[in-house]
C-alpha cells in the first residue's frame, strides 16, 4: 500500500494525521477502513470510536503507524479519538456512508460556478440555491505536482450548502446528489483533478515503464530532480498566491487587475528599456531560455506617428491569457480574469495622449498555463484610414514567474541571464499528478472512482488504448482493491474544422474498448455535448449517468442501464447485422437526423449506409459496397446522436471490422 507511510526524514514529537482524517470526514460503511499517521518512534497509540470499536497499535522505529478499524452501517455524526501517552486527538462530526474518488481534467474540475464569464453550468443558480445537503461532503485535493511519490496533501472536508457548493466539482456533486437521493445516506467525494492534463500524468512511473511509455522522459526526470533546482531558484524571491479558477468572475477580474508588477514604472513613456531583450510578435512570448515561461511579462514597443489629428484604435487578434495595455503611460484597456485568451483586443487610444513622433505601447501580459502568445493581427488604425503595423520586435522583461500556484516576483533589475534553465514540473508530464494528488490518498478506504478525462490525449488514441486501462489497473493495484471505475466518454467538440482531420472519435473508441476491463462502466455524452465548447454546460446529466452506473452495479437498484452496447456483428451477403444489449424497451433510431452509419469493403472507402431496425438489431447496407467488412457509427469530432435505448440513453460511437 504505497500511500500508507509518510516520508519520515525528521523526528516529530506529536501525532500527525493526513488532512483526510479531520472533522467532517466521511468513512466507508460496513467495512474495515485504513487509518494511519506519524508519531514519535515506538509510541503506543489507542484508537477509540464512538460506534464502539477500539484499536491498539504501536508506531515503528521511524514513527509510522497504521491499522484498520471496523465501521458500522451508515450514520453519524460520530467521533474518533486517537490517543497516546502525551496527546489526545478527537475527530468530530464523522459520517459513515459511501466514499468515491472523482478525478480527471477540466470537465471534472469545472465547478458549480463554472468557468466564468462564458462557460457556465446549466441551471447552476437554481441548483446552488437548493444545495442543502449537509451529509454530502467533498474533500478538494489541492493541486500538487511531484517528481517522486508524495504522502502529504492539503485539503479539507466541506459540507454541501448553497454557499460552499459553488467551488464543488459539478460532475462529482451531481453524482453524489443522485446517489444520496436513492440511498439516503452520507456521501463523501474526494475530488482530485487538474484541467488540461493527460492520463499519463495520473499514472505511476512504475506502471508507465511497464507499459513502455515515456521511458526517456522518466529517466531524465530521475537523473536530475527538477523540483530541487526550481525550489533553490524560487526561494530567493517573494511570492503571491494565485486565486483559484472557481472564484467568481468579479473576484478574478479585480484580483488580476489590481495586481501590481511595477506597473507605474514599467509603463512609463520615458523608461529606458535598452537593456531589455527582444521577441518577435505576433507569436509566442513565453519561450524564454529554451523552457516554457508561465507568469508576467512586460512588453514595450516604440511607434512613430506623424498624424495625431484623431483617435486611434489598437487592435490585437488576442493575447493569451490576460493583459493590461498602456499607451504613453496611460492605461487604455485590459482583460483581467479567466476566459479571455482568445478575445480580440480593440482599445481606443484618445488623441489627447498621442505624441507627434515617437510613442510607446507597453503591455503587461499574464500567461497562466500553456501557450502564451499574441494573435496574428496587430495594428493601429485611425479615422483617417491610416493603418500602422505594430508587428515586429518588441522589448520584453519577465517580472513574475508561476511555480506551484504562486507568482514569484522578480526585481526589476534582474537579468534573465541569471535565471537557470528550469526543467520545471508541469501538470502535463508523466507521473507527476499521480505522485502529488493520488498517492497521498492511498490507502484511504473508498467504494470506487469516477473519472472524466480524455481531451488531453486526443490525437494519441493508439497509446491511450493501453495507457487508460493501464492507469485503472495501476490505481487498483496500489489500493489492492478491484473497485468499480466509471468514466465519461469525451463529448463531441470541434477539434478540427477539416473533417479529414477529425481524430477525437478514435479516442472515444479507445475509451469504449476499455469496457473490456472488469468492473468498469462508461457514460456516453454524444447527445449532451457542445460542438463549440469543450466544457459542455450540462453536467447534471453526466453526474446522474455516472450515478446510475453505481446504482445498478453496486447498489442493486432495478433501474434501466445506460445506452445500447454493441455486442455482436454478422454479415449476410451485402448486409451487416449489429446486435446490442442494454436496449431498455428497445432500440430507437432517429432516421430523420443526419445519417451516422457508414460501411466499407476491404478498401476502407466508406459510404453512407441504408439503415433498418428490427427488435434489438441494426441492419446496414449500401449499393456501393458489395462485400462489406467495416462499419462505423458517429465517426467524427462532431457527430449527432441518432441511436438510443428505449429509456433515452445514447449509444457510443464505434468502429468495427467484420471478420
Amino acid at each position: 500500500m504505497s500511500g500508507l507511510f509518510f516520508s519520515c526524514n525528521h523526528q516529530i514529537n506529536k501525532i500527525v494525521l493526513s488532512p483526510l482524517f479531520t472533522d467532517g470526514m466521511v468513512l466507508q460503511r460496513n467495512t474495515k477502513v485504513n487509518i494511519w499517521g506519524e508519531s514519535p518512534r515506538n509510541t503506543e497509540i489507542n484508537i477509540i470510536s464512538e460506534w464502539g470499536q477500539r484499536l491498539k497499535l504501536k508506531s515503528d522505529s521511524t514513527g509510522n503507524w497504521s491499522g484498520e478499524i471496523l465501521t458500522p452501517k451508515a450514520g453519524g455524526p460520530f467521533y474518533l479519538k486517537i490517543i497516546s501517552k502525551n496527546q489526545k486527538i478527537k475527530i468530530k462530526d464523522i459520517m459513515i456512508g459511501e466514499v468515491w474518488i472523482a478525478s480527471g481534467q477540466s470537465n471534472m474540475e469545472m465547478t458549480m460556478n463554472g468557468f466564468p464569464p462564458k462557460e457556465l453550468i446549466l441551471n447552476s443558480e437554481n441548483e446552488m440555491l437548493n444545495a442543502n445537503y449537509p451529509n454530502i461532503r467533498m474533500f478538494d485535493v489541492e493541486k500538487s505536482m511531484k517528481s517522486k511519490p508524495s504522502n502529504t496533501l492539503s485539503g479539507s472536508w466541506i459540507k454541501t450548502s448553497p454557499k460552499e457548493v459553488e467551488s464543488f466539482s459539478a460532475t462529482a456533486y451531481f453524482f453524489a446528489q443522485e446517489v444520496h437521493k436513492y440511498l439516503d445516506i452520507p456521501i463523501g467525494i474526494i475530488h482530485s483533478s487538474w484541467g488540461g492534463t493527460p492520463a499519463e500524468a495520473w499514472t505511476s512511473g512504475i506502471k508507465l515503464k511497464e507499459l513502455g511509455f515515456f521511458v526517456n522522459t522518466l529517466e531524465n526526470m530521475e537523473k536530475s530532480d527538477p523540483e530541487e533546482v526550481a525550489i533553490q531558484w524560487f526561494n530567493k524571491f517573494k511570492s503571491i498566491d494565485i486565486p483559484q479558477a472557481s472564484y467568481s468572475e468579479g473576484v478574478l477580474k479585480d484580483y488580476y487587475k489590481n495586481l501590481q508588477f511595477s506597473d507605474g514604472k514599467l509603463s512609463e513613456f520615458e523608461l529606458n528599456d535598452q537593456s531589455w531583450q527582444t521577441v518577435f510578435l505576433p507569436g509566442r512570448f513565453d519561450t524564454l531560455k529554451l523552457d516554457q515561461f508561465d507568469g508576467v511579462i512586460w512588453l514595450r514597443k516604440e511607434i512613430f506617428l506623424d498624424d495625431i489629428s484623431s483617435d486611434y484604435n489598437l487592435n490585437i487578434e488576442y493575447i493569451d491569457d490576460m493583459d493590461k495595455t498602456y499607451f504613453n503611460g496611460n492605461l487604455i484597456g485590459d482583460f483581467s480574469g479567466y476566459g479571455y485568451h482568445r478575445k480580440k483586443r480593440n482599445y481606443n487610444v484618445p488623441k489627447s495622449i498621442l505624441k507627434k513622433g515617437e510613442n510607446v505601447i507597453a503591455i503587461r501580459a499574464v500567461d497562466i498555463i500553456g501557450e502564451g502568445e499574441f494573435g496574428k493581427e496587430m495594428n493601429l488604425t485611425n479615422n483617417n484610414g491610416k493603418i500602422i503595423s505594430i508587428e515586429g520586435l518588441w522589448k520584453y522583461k519577465p517580472v513574475a514567474e508561476i511555480y506551484e500556484n504562486k507568482f514569484y516576483t522578480y526585481e526589476t533589475k534582474l537579468s534573465l541571464a541569471e535565471r537557470p534553465f528550469l526543467n520545471k514540473l508541469s501538470p502535463f508530464l508523466p507521473k507527476v499528478l499521480f505522485n502529488g494528488m493520488i498517492n497521498p490518498l492511498i490507502p484511504y478506504t473508498i467504494k470506487g472512482v469516477i473519472w472524466y478525462q480524455g481531451e488531453g490525449n486526443v490525437g494519441r488514441h493508439n497509446q491511450y488504448s493501453s495507457l487508460f486501462p493501464g492507469m485503472i489497473e495501476d490505481w487498483r493495484n496500489k489500493w489492492n482493491n478491484e473497485f468499480p471505475f466509471y468514466f465519461v466518454q469525451i463529448a463531441p467538440f470541434r477539434y478540427a474544422e477539416d473533417p479529414l482531420k477529425n481524430v477525437s472519435q478514435e479516442l472515444r473508441e479507445a475509451q469504449r474498448k476499455t469496457l473490456e476491463l472488469p468492473n468498469t462502466g462508461m457514460v456516453v455524452t454524444l447527445d449532451i455535448g457542445d460542438f463549440d465548447n469543450i466544457h459542455p454546460a450540462n453536467k447534471k446529466d453526466v453526474g446522474k449517468r455516472l450515478a446510475r452506473l453505481a446504482l445498478v452495479n453496486d447498489y442493486d437498484f432495478d433501474l434501466a442501464p445506460l445506452g445500447p452496447i454493441l455486442n455482436g456483428s454478422k454479415t449476410f451477403k451485402n448486409t451487416i447485422k449489429l446486435s446490442f444489449t442494454h436496449v431498455g424497451s428497445g432500440l430507437k433510431y432517429f432516421k430523420d437526423q443526419v445519417n451516422q452509419f457508414e460501411i466499407a469493403g476491404s478498401d476502407m472507402n466508406f459510404f453512407k449506409a441504408n439503415v433498418s431496425v428490427e427488435e434489438n438489431n441494426i441492419f446496414v447496407f449500401s449499393s456501393f459496397v458489395k462485400d462489406p467488412m467495416h462499419v462505423r457509427y458517429a465517426w467524427s469530432d462532431t457527430p449527432i446522436a441518432t441511436l438510443f435505448s428505449g429509456d433515452g440513453f445514447p449509444a457510443s460511437s464505434f468502429k468495427i471490422e467484420i471478420k
